[in-house]
């Protein structure tokens, strides 16, 4: 009798192991916010700039547009916060256009380039303050 042991395969590169557990992470979120209403239930976290100032961030309503993503309602979404649909669209746009290319091997750089985050940042900031001003109150949720 020949007993050969069990080939052992390779474990999952640093990379790999990344992608799971952020799609584990993104399914988690999506199907408790899917299930469980933010706007009934009072376990999501609470806007500590909101509280403290009054004034709408950049990310408040968030949790809304993404249940109204999640159930079909795109008008609601945007309502609560349009930064935030626009966003992810060009995060999944994104992210199709980086799988394809990795498929090519054709990648050149990484997903999120840093020359991204200004722009960024200011796009958030102008959005602060305008959905904070009364004549573009339509952009506040």
């Amino acid at each position: 009798m020949n007993a050969t042991p069990p080939k052992i395969s390779a474990p999952l590169s640093p990379a790999g192991f990344t992608a799971v557990l952020l799609a584990a992470t993104a399914l988690g979120v999506g199907a408790t916010v899917f299930f469980f209403n933010p706007a009934t239930h009072g376990f999501y976290p609470v806007c500590t700039f909101h509280r403290l100032t009054g004034w709408n961030c950049p990310g408040c309503g968030m949790t809304r547009a993404l249940y109204a993503l999640l159930h079909g309602n795109f008008s609601t979404a945007l309502r609560d916060n349009a930064l935030f649909v626009f966003a992810l669209g060009i995060l999944a746009i994104r992210a199709i256009w980086f799988a394809v290319q990795k498929q090519r091997s054709r990648v050149n750089g990484e997903f999120f380039p840093t020359k991204f985050l200004w722009p960024l940042l200011a796009v958030a900031l102008v959005f602060t303050v305008l959905r904070n001003l009364p004549a573009f109150a339509f952009l506040s949720p």
